[in-house]
């Protein structure tokens, strides 16, 4: 059977195959992670995504470097950052090199860029055509000293072909290591047509059979893209590279609800304390990135927004330990 004839069926089965081989230890015999941020009141850095002070009463879009300053005089422990982040620093003059100094000298630290947008075409000839982009976007990321950078599933598309996604996820990830020194991990986005699903960006991961394939899952988008939470404790750490952390309202419905419907950890109705203790389980040592894009956090001043998430982050990890 050719690559191509694979079928999403087979494709996803094939995957659980792999993924069950590759399931974690049971939460007695794994290695407990210690709390070692956030004075040690947490197993894992907390990390502000630079979505949820994206807009503020002074300014639209929040300046980058106000981004940075206020997440690191907060207490986070990392920022993540935005493609047109870095864009908007190159265009007024900035030295991402020199942005990835001063991340480092305020305590903080980049785990991720959102990301490679539209780098994943339906053909060769919109492949080939979209590397240009790609790679400059992957020279931003490695200068400004991001761990991993995002691949999005983008264009979105009904007839997304897992088989061809992973080929180019293979590709990505091989760019990024030999020519830029920068991971790639899968994201998938719960409201698309297309890769909507943890098992689906599961499966690309593995079966790109790249050691360093990672997935970058969201407790809005396993909710919304239906994946639902019970799969997390079958991951290895290892797999996540991050985790983007948030809640969501009794209403809009499930699969009506859109990204600006996000609510800080512990104000919605996730089961964000067992998704804890999951991760804690099997031994998950990555960031959390506190990612909303609520415009009513929005009207505050970034810093008071900040401060607040930060609080309602580190609230909600107490819970898993109470």
């Amino acid at each position: 059977m050719s690559q191509g004839s694979i079928n999403r069926r087979q494709f996803i089965q094939s995957g659980a195959v792999v993924g069950g081989a590759l399931a974690a230890t049971t939460s007695a015999s794994a290695k407990e992670p210690k709390k070692k941020y956030q004075n040690k009141k947490s197993p894992w850095p907390v990390v502000l995504n630079a979505s949820t002070i994206r807009k503020s009463p002074a300014a639209d879009p929040t300046p980058a470097l106000e981004k940075i300053r206020v997440a690191a005089e907060a207490g986070y422990d990392g920022i993540e950052l935005w493609m047109n982040d870095l864009e908007e620093l190159e265009k007024g003059g900035n030295k991402l090199s020199d942005v990835a100094k001063e991340i480092k000298d305020r305590g903080l630290f980049v785990p991720n860029v959102i990301g490679l947008w539209d780098g994943m075409p339906a053909t060769q000839e919109e492949w080939e055509k979209s590397l240009t982009v790609t790679r400059d976007r992957m020279r931003m990321v490695s200068e400004v000293g991001s761990l991993h950078v995002a691949a999005l599933p983008f264009p979105d598309r009904e007839n997304f072909d897992l088989a061809w996604a992973t080929d180019r996820y293979r590709d990505l990830l091989r760019i990024g290591r030999d020519d830029y020194d920068i991971k790639v991990t899968m994201e998938f986005i719960g409201f698309l047509k297309g890769l909507n699903r943890l098992g689906e960006a599961c499966c690309i991961a593995i079966d790109s059979d790249e050691p360093s394939a990672t997935v970058l899952p969201d407790t809005f988008h396993l909710f919304r893209g239906g994946s639902g939470f019970n799969g997390i404790r079958h991951l290895q750490p290892e797999l996540i590279s991050d985790f983007h952390w948030n809640d969501v309202p009794a209403t809009p419905g499930q699969f009506e609800l859109r990204d600006r419907d996000r609510v800080m950890p512990g104000d919605g109705i996730l089961p964000l304390t067992q998704c804890l203790k999951d991760l804690y389980a099997i031994g998950y040592t990555g960031p959390l990135s506190l990612e909303i894009f609520n415009e009513e956090y929005w009207k505050l001043e970034p810093k008071e927004t900040a401060r607040i998430g930060l609080e309602k982050m580190l609230a909600n990890i107490a819970t898993a330990f109470a």
